[in-house]
């Protein structure tokens, strides 16, 4: 255990949230009810590298949130050469969002190692993901209680990996960044943005990527325990 860590920051989507797993659930109510000859299998298969990407250009500022929104929806749609209209495609985005915080499936080991974390630490959030949908998403996981305080990027005014957002955070914890660790999926926004920030980061490896830096990484969320 690092007795001197005393704050734990936790990334919230693909770390503790499966964000792939319930967005696919999201994504098969709509074309079950609307679009029965979109293979969900093949649409995903698009759509979770392009929404990676797509997300990657919305935290470094390179595109807004509406465009963030349609261009995931348009460019899966296009890769899958399925024609669809702008009005639609504005629906489903629509649709997806109010559907994506109706399924809550967590990481294997998710509840299990916040409970082992709770009574040691003070836990956190920092997530760049739009507030009213993450409140959402916590309260609906029953994750909220876990965590003394949420920080979001429309709060702190700029987006992981920005060391603004780290900062904003361990200022609301009342912490210190000697003190804090970031845990998350994401080796640019979550890992070098926590570490340039000056806060120690566990990387959560779940897709067992082979990386060269030599960073402290899990596969598995109990893992944590070794180090914590």
């Amino acid at each position: 255990m690092n007795t001197k860590i005393t704050d734990i920051f936790f990334d919230l989507d693909h770390t503790l949230w499966d964000f792939d797993k319930n967005s696919q659930m999201a994504f098969d109510r709509i074309f079950k009810s609307q679009y029965h000859e979109i293979n969900i299998h093949d649409f995903i298969g698009h759509y979770l590298p392009i929404n990676q990407e797509c997300w990657r250009l919305y935290q470094n500022d390179q595109i807004t949130h509406q465009e963030l929104r349609y261009n995931r929806l348009r460019f899966s749609f296009d890769a899958l050469n399925y024609v669809i209209s702008d009005e639609n495609i504005n629906q489903i985005a629509n649709d997806y969002i109010e559907f994506l915080t109706d399924n809550n499936y967590l990481f294997d080991g998710a509840i299990e190692v916040l409970e082992y974390l709770k009574p040691k630490y003070n836990l956190h959030i920092i997530t760049n993901g739009f507030a009213a949908v993450q409140e959402k998403k916590l309260k609906n996981a029953s994750l909220g209680n876990y965590f003394s305080t949420i920080t979001n990027s429309e709060s702190a005014g700029v987006k992981k990996p920005n060391s603004i957002i780290f900062d904003y955070a361990v200022n609301l914890a009342g912490t210190a960044k000697e003190n804090s660790i970031m845990i998350g999926d994401d080796l640019d926004a979550d890992i070098n943005g926590a570490l340039n920030a000056g806060l120690d980061a566990i990387f959560f490896n779940d897709k067992k990527i082979e990386i060269t830096q030599n960073f402290k990484q899990i596969n598995h969320l109990l893992e944590l325990k070794k180090y914590l």
